[in-house]
C-alpha cells in the first residue's frame, strides 16, 4: 500500500504539473512530466516485483512460519483499498502512459491481495506454510511482464519513436498522392505526451500546383490527410519548390 500511493502521488504530480500552460522557454509547457511519472512507475514497479520475487526464494531456503488469520485481515483490508483505487483510475489508463503505470501499480497490489488472500485460506485450512512463498512468486510473475510492456512504451516516447500505430511509409505515401506533392523529405513524427503526437514535414510541390490552389488549401489538404487517416492533427509543414531541399544543410533526413 505505500508503493500504491507513492506511485499515486507521483502520477498526480505528474498532471498538475502538465496542465501548467507553455511559456516562452518552455513551449509544450511540461507535458513530457507524466511520461516521466510513467518511467519512475516502471521502476518502482520492477523494485517491487523484484523484492517480492527475492523474499519468496528466501522464504523456500530459510522457511518462516505465517499467521494465516493476521494475513488474511490485511489481505481483505488492502483488497478493498485496492478495488477502490482500480475502479478510479480505469477510464482514464487507456489514454495515459502516466496514469497507466499508477494503475499498474495498483492492479499488481490488487492481485498481491487476492493471492495473499488464497494462501492466507490455505495456511489456515491445511497448515501448508509454502503457500506463501508460492503466492509471492505469483504476485511478482504478474507484475514484471506488464511492467516490461508499460516501459517499451514510455522509452518509446522518451526515445521520440513514430506515434503507436502510425506507419511512416504510409504517411509518406499518402502524402505523396495529393495533387502537386513531388516529394516529402526531413519527415518526422513522435510523441509529446500521451494522446498528443506531432508530426514536421518540408514538402515540395510544383509551381503549377501552388499557383492553381494557392499555400493555405495546399496545407488545408495535408493537414486533413493527416488527420483524418492517421491521428495526428499537430503538424507542421514547409512548402518548398522543386531544387530547393539541395540548398538545404542535411542534418535529418
Amino acid at each position: 500500500m505505500a508503493t500504491d500511493a507513492l506511485g499515486l502521488s507521483m502520477a498526480l504530480l505528474a498532471i498538475h504539473f502538465a496542465n501548467r500552460p507553455p511559456s516562452e522557454n518552455r513551449t509544450f509547457g511540461y507535458a513530457r512530466a507524466e511520461i516521466l511519472a510513467a518511467l519512475a512507475n516502471c521502476l518502482l514497479l520492477f523494485g517491487v516485483g523484484g523484492y517480492v520475487l527475492y523474499e519468496a526464494v528466501q522464504r523456500f531456503v530459510t522457511p518462516a512460519e505465517t499467521e494465516g488469520g493476521l494475513t488474511m485481515v490485511f489481505g481483505i483490508v488492502g483488497l478493498l483499498a485496492n478495488l477502490v483505487s482500480l475502479a478510479l483510475l480505469m477510464g482514464g489508463q487507456k489514454d495515459s502512459l502516466n496514469v497507466r503505470g499508477a494503475f499498474l501499480e495498483v492492479l499488481a497490489d490488487a492481485l498481491g491481495s487476492v493471492a495473499v488472500l488464497v494462501s492466507a485460506a490455505l495456511i489456515l485450512l491445511t497448515g501448508w506454510q509454502a503457500a506463501d512463498p508460492i503466492a509471492s512468486i505469483v504476485i511478482g510473475l504478474m507484475i514484471v511482464p506488464r511492467t516490461w510492456k508499460l516501459l517499451r512504451e514510455t522509452l518509446n516516447v522518451l526515445l521520440e519513436s513514430a506515434p503507436k500505430g502510425v506507419d511512416m511509409a504510409e504517411v509518406r505515401a499518402h502524402m505523396l498522392a495529393l495533387p502537386g506533392v513531388e516529394d516529402v523529405h526531413d519527415l518526422h513524427a513522435w510523441t509529446i505526451t500521451s494522446g498528443m503526437p506531432v508530426l514536421s514535414a518540408h514538402v515540395v510541390v510544383s509551381s503549377e500546383a501552388l499557383t492553381a490552389i494557392g499555400h493555405e488549401k495546399m496545407l488545408h489538404e495535408l493537414q486533413l490527410c493527416l488527420g483524418d487517416h492517421f491521428d495526428v492533427e499537430h503538424c507542421t509543414f514547409q512548402l518548398e519548390p522543386g531544387g530547393h531541399a539541395e540548398h538545404e544543410p542535411g542534418l535529418c533526413h
